[in-house]
C-alpha cells in the first residue's frame, strides 16, 4: 500500500463525504453550476471591507511591505502588540505582545497549541456537534478526541462534560459561535465550565486547559455577544483567525492569545513559539500581518449574512423544517425529517441541493447548510427543499 495505513483508514471513514462532493461535481457538470444549489462549504462570500484593500494598497505603495524576510516565529512585535491591545479589550484582561503568537489561521493555531500541550494518549474533550477536523488535529499530536453531548438547543451540558473528564483530560475545546450549529455559549455556562475545570484540575494536581476556537466571534446577530474565556478560566487559550471576520480565508492568518494568568506561562509561551516553527508554519504570512495590525476590530458587513440567514430561515420554516435559529456564524443545522441524515442529504441531491450530513459533525439526525452563498442560491433551492421534505411527511 503506497500510503500510510492510518490515512487510508481516514479516507475510507470519510468516503461518504467524498462521494457527496463527487456527486455535487457531477451535478454541476451535468446541469451547470448555476443550476445546482451548493450549501456545502463555509467559504465566505461577503467581500472584505473596503478598508482591507485600501490598507493593502497603502502598504505596497509606501514600500513598507518590501521586507519579505524571516521574522520572529511568533510574528512581528508591533503586530502582536496591536492584537494584544484588541484582545485585552475583548477578553477583559491586560495582555502583552508576549502573550500573542501569530499563526497560519486558526488551524495552525490549534495544531500549535495541541503540539505544545498533548502527550500521547491525552484527551481533548469537545462538545458535539463540532468541526470535524478537530479529530485530525488531536490525532496529529498523539491526542484522543472525545465528544461530549450538548443540550437539545446545542448549549453546553456541564454535567456531561464533568462526567467525561478523566485523568487523561488535558484540554476542553470549545467553538463559539459554533460550526455547524451557530450556537453561542453564554457567560454563565463558561464561568461554570471554568470553575469545573479548575476544581477537577486541582484534584489531579495539574491544569486542564480551556481552548476556544473563535473564527466566528464577530459574525453574530440580533445584538448577541460572545463572552470572553479569560475571565472564565486562568488556564485559557484563544485560537482564531481573520478568515471569516475579514473574508480572507485564503490568506491563512490567525493568532493564539494566552491568558496571562495561565499556569507556567513562560514555558507555555516558549513551547508555542517552538511548535509554530517545527510544525512547518515557521511564521505567519508577513504581508497579512502588516495589514491586520491596522484593522483590529474591523469586520465584514455582517448585515449581509443576517439578511441571508433570515431569508433561509423564513423559507425553510414555511417548508416545515425544524431548526434553531442560529445567533452566530453562517450555518444552519436543521433536523432531518428522517433519522438517516445521510439518506436525506442524498434525497436533497436529487433536487440539485448540496448540504452536509450532521453525522459528519457528530450531530446525527441533522444536516448543515452554509448560507454564505448568493441570495439566488437560497431562493432557488426552496422548491427543492419543499419537495424533499414532503416525501417524508
Amino acid at each position: 500500500m503506497p500510503i500510510a495505513v492510518k490515512i487510508q483508514a481516514v479516507i475510507e471513514k470519510s468516503s461518504w463525504i467524498r462521494k457527496m462532493f463527487e456527486e455535487g461535481a457531477r451535478l454541476k457538470a451535468l446541469h451547470g453550476a448555476e443550476n445546482v444549489y451548493d450549501f456545502s462549504l463555509g467559504n465566505p462570500n461577503v467581500p472584505p471591507p473596503e478598508i482591507f484593500e485600501k490598507t493593502l494598497r497603502e502598504l505596497v505603495d509606501s514600500g513598507e511591505a518590501r521586507d519579505h524576510g524571516y521574522m520572529p516565529n511568533t510574528g512581528y512585535p508591533f503586530v502582536r502588540q496591536a492584537v494584544a491591545d484588541h484582545v485585552g479589550r475583548v477578553q477583559g484582561a491586560a495582555i502583552t505582545a508576549d502573550d500573542v503568537i501569530m499563526t497560519c489561521g486558526a488551524a495552525g493555531a490549534l495544531n500549535a497549541v495541541f503540539k505544545a500541550l498533548l502527550d500521547p494518549g491525552d484527551e481533548v474533550l469537545v462538545p458535539a456537534p463540532y468541526f470535524v477536523e478537530y479529530n485530525a488535529y488531536a490525532d496529529n499530536h498523539g491526542g484522543i478526541l472525545k465528544t461530549v453531548p450538548t443540550r437539545e438547543d446545542f448549549t453546553l451540558d456541564l454535567a456531561a462534560i464533568d462526567a467525561a473528564v478523566t485523568e487523561k483530560t488535558k484540554i476542553v475545546l470549545i467553538n463559539s459561535p459554533n460550526n455547524p450549529t451557530g450556537q453561542i455559549y453564554d457567560a454563565e455556562s463558561l464561568a461554570a465550565l471554568g470553575r469545573l475545570l479548575l476544581d477537577r484540575g486541582e484534584a489531579m494536581g495539574r491544569a486542564i486547559y480551556l481552548v476556544s476556537d473563535e473564527p466566528y466571534r464577530n459574525i453574530v446577530y440580533d445584538g448577541a455577544t460572545v463572552p470572553g474565556i479569560f475571565t472564565a478560566s486562568p488556564n485559557s487559550i484563544v485560537a482564531t483567525s481573520y478568515s471569516k471576520e475579514l473574508s480572507i480565508p485564503g490568506e491563512r492568518l490567525g493568532y493564539i492569545a494566552v491568558n496571562p494568568a495561565v499556569d507556567d506561562r513562560r514555558n507555555l509561551l516558549a513551547a508555542l513559539a517552538l511548535t509554530n516553527r517545527i510544525l512547518g508554519f515557521v511564521n505567519a504570512p508577513s504581508m497579512m500581518q502588516r495589514v491586520v495590525a491596522r484593522l483590529q476590530g474591523v469586520t465584514v458587513d455582517v448585515s449581509e449574512y443576517d439578511r441571508k440567514r433570515r431569508l433561509l430561515c423564513k423559507g425553510l420554516a414555511e417548508c416545515g423544517y425544524d431548526f434553531i435559529t442560529p445567533p452566530g456564524a453562517f450555518y444552519l443545522f436543521p433536523k432531518s425529517p428522517i433519522p438517516d441524515d445521510v439518506a436525506f442529504v442524498q434525497a436533497l441531491q436529487e433536487e440539485r441541493i448540496l448540504a452536509v450530513p450532521g453525522s459528519g459533525f457528530g450531530g446525527p439526525g441533522h444536516f448543515r447548510i452554509a448560507y454564505c452563498v448568493d441570495d439566488k442560491t437560497i431562493t432557488g433551492a426552496m422548491p427543492g427543499f419543499k419537495r424533499t421534505i414532503e416525501k417524508y411527511r
